[in-house]
């Protein structure tokens, strides 16, 4: 029969066989999962069924590749190369196929108590399962299947951390751009309007130099970002005439003193501009909005405010799925009371009641 976990005391144990096509090609188990909880032994199920028929098809693993050499073979970027540095700390000389998804999620916890679960998630199942995931497609160790944290789980650690994550974002409005713009410098003015009429990314913003800009064509270049390819995108005459009177600026390393390519925005990179960013909101007496919000705005603004169709609402903002953004992106601000006032079914004044017809 196939495994199946059971309660045994305090842990899971699991009996049964691997089967392939029917048959057996395992002996009988009958042993401790080690495990405390009926969905972790079904990982556990999962994980060793996964293994046994890679085994019986493809025959016996003879890899010993640990954790950290497998980071070695991983071109991580210097964002995940910092998240990684203490997940090799804690299972660098343990063999991958070691490794169980258990024991993996249950470092999110251990290493980053006082954190959501989405940056656990962020910070050390993604990258975990990257480096394996590039160490399996070399042929040097098996594959690892680790699921996302739980809702419950969200809800918990927040319960713990007294902190609730996916705070809902507050987008751009016309209003708080115009508030931004009139405080700020003629380049953090110029920023804003260009982020709110794009959707662009900060990154985005912020690499833009004076030969990505044709505008001529009315249109900038956009580089590269999370899984888009280079672009052009249009821009409004008004950015067009905006663009065209902002002199480029060389931004200057304040450590060394040596000033880099001439940029748009006159930014090198997003910490001066952050910076800068709430400095203009402070003095402008408005809530500081971060650049992201820009997305927020822009698609607030283009569904909600001007009724545009999702399909094209996604597209002018480079989404690939025009589902998401109207799950996540969507905003309004219309008032609770005004939205249940319209189903008022009880009059405002009352009725003067019938009187009741006398008997002739």
């Amino acid at each position: 029969m196939p495994l199946e976990p059971y309660l045994r005391g305090r842990k899971w144990w699991v009996r049964g066989t691997v089967d392939y096509n029917g048959s057996p090609i395992t002996a009988y188990y009958r042993r401790s999962t080690g495990t405390l909880t009926e969905e972790a032994a079904r990982e556990w199920v999962a994980a060793e069924t996964d293994r046994q028929r890679r085994r019986y098809l493809i025959g016996e693993e003879t890899s010993e590749l640990t954790f950290a050499e497998a980071v070695t073979l991983y071109p991580a970027k210097p964002k995940d190369a910092g998240y990684l540095i203490p997940l090799v700390k804690e299972i660098g000389e343990r063999t991958v196929s070691s490794l169980t998804p258990k024991e993996i999620r249950a470092l999110g916890p251990k290493l980053y108590p006082k954190l959501s679960t989405d940056t656990w998630q962020r910070y050390v199942v993604t990258p975990v399962k990257a480096v394996i995931l590039n160490a399996h497609e070399e042929g040097l160790c098996p594959p690892i299947r680790i699921k996302s944290y739980s809702k419950k789980e969200r809800i918990e650690q927040d319960e713990r951390r007294g902190k609730q994550s996916r705070a809902v974002k507050s987008p751009f409005t016309r209003k708080w751009v115009d508030a931004f713009a009139a405080e700020a410098d003629i380049y953090n003015a110029a920023m804003v309007r260009f982020i709110f009429e794009t959707a662009a990314r900060i990154d985005q913003v912020v690499s833009l130099e004076p030969n990505h800009l044709d505008l001529m064509n009315h249109r900038v270049l956009l580089k590269a970002q999370k899984g888009h390819p280079e672009q052009w995108v249009k821009i409004s005459t008004a950015m067009v005439v905006t663009l065209a009177n902002l002199p480029p600026r060389q931004p200057k390393n304040r450590r060394t003193g040596v000033r880099g390519k001439p940029r748009v925005f006159g930014y090198a990179g997003r910490s001066g501009m952050l910076k800068a960013w709430k400095t203009i909101c402070k003095n402008a007496g408005i809530e500081y909005l971060s650049p992201h919000s820009g997305r927020h705005g822009f698609y607030t603004e283009l569904r909600v405010n001007q009724g545009v169709d999702p399909v094209t609402a996604a597209k002018m903002g480079r989404w690939s799925n025009h589902a998401l953004p109207d799950k996540t992106y969507a905003h309004t601000d219309a008032e609770e009371a005004e939205i249940r006032e319209r189903f008022r079914t009880i009059p405002v004044q009352p009725e003067t009641p019938k009187k009741a017809k006398g008997r002739k």
